[in-house]
């Protein structure tokens, strides 16, 4: 009887056991999230760099975009091109992120400049003089000191909730002009310096909140040193037609400004 009782016990153990090593065999690891995510404004859907996706109507988005150049070297698992031209935090939180779930693995984003009245800053600058521009230049720099944080905070926060196994690489801006340049015409030299020293404030304000969130911050500026509007190797655009191509970078500085830095920290 107690043999009989032991090898009744043994068979149901190693029954057990049998069961929870198959289960073990057969689990599958989870598939390490590749996908990867383009949000942003038109500096990341490539406005000014040609070759537009006729699909993408008034977003613009182009071919020579970073975006799309990374995914070419890259393949990633899945690719989502949801930037938008004219974009600010608000149409991003509401009309970019659906793309986003546990499956994506990169996240990249440039958003603040529209927020802060960019195109309407540049379009003062150009048309109405120095003492219009100095003022609405300075409009600009405190909404970036006292507004635009918070809603970057939003959109940062959005993108952790929605896609928490992402790396998020955020891209700033260039400065848009080499002062002392080789320039004749255009506005003056007191105004783009102050039109720069703006886009250093964008710079440290969204480089601050990126790394309160985790997120790596992309710096353009190196980059762009030397190409700048007046350096007379210019990978931004000054005043274009079509308008809206205006101060964006040229298909050149997509693949020579932003695409290296989005590689230094993708």
């Amino acid at each position: 009887m107690k043999l009989r009782r032991w090898v009744t016990t043994a068979t149901a153990v190693f029954a057990f056991l049998g069961l929870s090593l198959a289960g073990t065999a057969s689990a599958q690891p989870e598939a390490a999230a590749s996908g990867y995510v383009a949000l942003g404004d038109s500096y990341s859907s490539g406005v000014g760099a040609g070759s537009y996706d006729s699909g993408s109507g008034d977003c613009k988005r182009s071919a020579n975009a970073y975006p799309e150049l990374w995914r070419a070297a890259n393949s990633p698992s899945s690719f989502d091109f949801t930037a938008c031209s004219g974009a600010r935090t608000g149409d991003v939180l509401a009309d970019q992120m659906g793309p986003l779930d546990a499956s994506t693995g990169l996240v990249s984003i440039s958003v603040g400049g529209n927020d802060a009245g960019f195109a309407d800053t540049m379009t003062t600058c150009v048309l109405e003089g120095e003492s219009a521009c100095l003022t609405r230049v300075q409009q600009a720099r405190d909404y970036i000191a006292g507004t635009l944080p918070g809603q970057l905070d939003k959109v940062y926060g959005a993108i952790s909730d929605k896609a928490p196994n992402a790396e998020v690489a955020v891209l700033g801006y260039p400065r848009m002009y080499k002062l002392q340049g080789s320039c004749v015409l255009g506005i003056s030299e007191k105004s783009r310096a102050a039109i720069n020293a703006a886009a250093d404030d964008l710079n440290d304000v969204t480089a601050k909140r990126a790394a309160d969130h985790g997120f790596r911050f992309g710096d353009v500026r190196p980059a762009f040193t030397g190409h700048e509007i007046c350096s007379g190797d210019a990978w931004l655009h000054s005043v274009t037609f079509p308008i809206d191509e205006s101060y964006h970078p040229t298909a050149a500085g997509q693949s020579g400004g932003y695409l290296p830095t989005l590689n230094g920290i993708a």
